[in-house]
């Protein structure tokens, strides 16, 4: 008699965890499509916290360098990336049939706008028909960039359903926001809580699952309507609140007041106010483009987002009230017009501090600039080439200049746009002629300068 335990099902093999026990497992592969600002370091947290990750990508350019072990994104280093790929837990691939071997599928591709700040979702619908080729029964599909309710059930949902699965039966949808601040060293992708919405209960309960593996909470919410709605509030609260104080710039100069000084005195209060800071207009992935989803999705109810459109309108004015400060400056403190004089602007980026010029106010300075005569040049210490956009391809390729008393001194006006750290202000406070500062940088950085304009 053998002494091998009898099995009451010979033929039967010992059961796969299912996906719930792959990922609590960490067995579960996870596939990230879009590997940007959003989708990058989310692959990154996958891998570091022991999954396998395959970032899915249709730039062979960013393909290569990862695979190498390298960055292209300035506030991800190398060293990051490196041990990840050469301990084999993060690869990545411009060959989509490999999400057919992924158990979770996370999208984090663009969403902008068209000229007629409409929602472009090209770009969700390409990836969904890219998913839908592969899709197999038991995976979870989870889609991050973002966008107005309704997306995640109405664009996505049917696009994975053609090939004849069923969401909820045979796949899982669910919807996560990103809340990605590039460059923010105090809130990386792991200490951020996410919010997770599914198209059903056991969505749900996998996408929080998930996320449970890698960030510090996970905030399940009743359907992807209401994550992708929190996303697009977030946003917009502080597209507001921004636009509120821009306006309070242009009033508060008006009447001689350094809205800088007003700002930092009100803070102090413990209670009924949060500081937001004006600039030269908004840029970046989300805060110029969210509230614009929104206010074409209350369209189809007939429902008019003036508060929304009006903040929109002011953000939107502050480049030309930037250019007509720094033209009256000129005329002032040196005695010249706009046209023929000399710009040197510092800062390109978005943001201070990342090599991200989506959507910058930057861009829209140099047009209008150029456009009235004037010959700019600019320093970005992270951003050393301009590269192709779509409202601004003319900019293709123009070049950073290095930052030194002989070009700051030749220079008829300095203007601030981007308050980056590294940016050596006491050098331009010592050779600049005149400085038109956007960001209150002169002041936080203790500079002093023969003539400094804020803006």
């Amino acid at each position: 008699m053998s002494r091998r335990a009898a099995n009451p099902h010979p033929s039967r093999r010992a059961e796969v965890p299912d996906l719930a026990g792959r990922i609590a497992a960490k067995t579960a592969k996870i596939g990230v499509i879009g590997l940007g600002y959003v989708g990058l370091p989310l692959a990154c947290l996958f891998a570091e916290k022991g999954f396998s990750v395959i970032g899915f990508d249709i730039d062979p350019k960013k393909i290569a360098v990862l695979n190498a072990g390298r960055s292209y994104i300035k506030h991800i280093p190398a060293t990051r990336i490196r041990p990840l790929v050469k301990a084999g837990k993060l690869t990545a691939s411009d060959d989509f049939a490999g999400l057919k071997r992924m158990d979770a599928i996370i999208i984090c591709v663009p969403t902008p706008l068209t000229k007629f700040r409409e929602p472009d979702l090209r770009f969700i619908v390409t990836t969904g028909e890219s998913v839908a080729r592969y899709l197999r029964k038991g995976q979870i599909v989870v889609l991050e960039s973002s966008t107005y309710p309704g997306t995640t059930t109405e664009v996505l949902k049917p696009i994975l359903e053609r090939g004849g699965l069923k969401s909820g039966r045979d796949f899982h949808l669910a919807y996560s926001p990103e809340r990605e601040d590039p460059g923010n060293e105090k809130f990386g992708t792991a200490a951020i809580p996410k919010v997770v919405g599914g198209d059903g209960a056991k969505a749900l309960q996998l996408a929080k699952l998930l996320y449970d593996g890698v960030v510090v909470k996970t905030v399940p919410v009743s359907s992807p309507e209401t994550a992708e709605a929190i996303k697009l509030t977030e946003n917009i609260f502080r597209a507001v609140n921004i636009a509120m104080v821009n306006e309070l710039k242009v009033i508060f100069d008006a009447m001689g007041i350094d809205v800088w000084e007003v700002i930092e005195a009100a803070k102090t209060k413990p209670f009924g106010f949060m500081p937001f800071y004006p600039g030269p207009g908004l840029g970046g992935h989300c805060i110029p483009i969210d509230p614009f989803y929104l206010t074409w999705k209350a369209r189809e109810f007939g429902i008019n987002t003036r508060f929304i459109e009006l903040a929109g309108e002011i953000n939107t004015l502050m480049p030309r009230y930037v250019v007509s400060r720094l033209a009256a400056a000129l005329s002032t403190h040196a005695g010249r017009a706009l046209r023929k004089a000399r710009i040197l602007m510092i800062g390109l980026a978005y943001k201070k501090n990342v090599d991200d010029m989506r959507e910058s106010p930057s861009l829209t300075l140099i047009g209008m600039l150029e456009e009235a005569g004037a010959l700019v040049d600019y320093h970005d210490p992270f951003i050393p080439r301009i590269k192709p956009s779509r409202e601004h391809g003319h900019l293709t390729d123009r070049r950073s200049v290095p930052l030194s008393a002989k070009r700051i001194a030749a220079a008829d006006a300095v203007l601030i746009v981007t308050d980056h750290d590294s940016v050596d202000y006491k050098l331009i406070g010592q050779h600049a002629r005149l400085v038109v500062d956007t960001r209150n940088a002169m002041a936080k950085a203790g500079a002093r300068g023969r003539q400094v304009v804020k803006a």
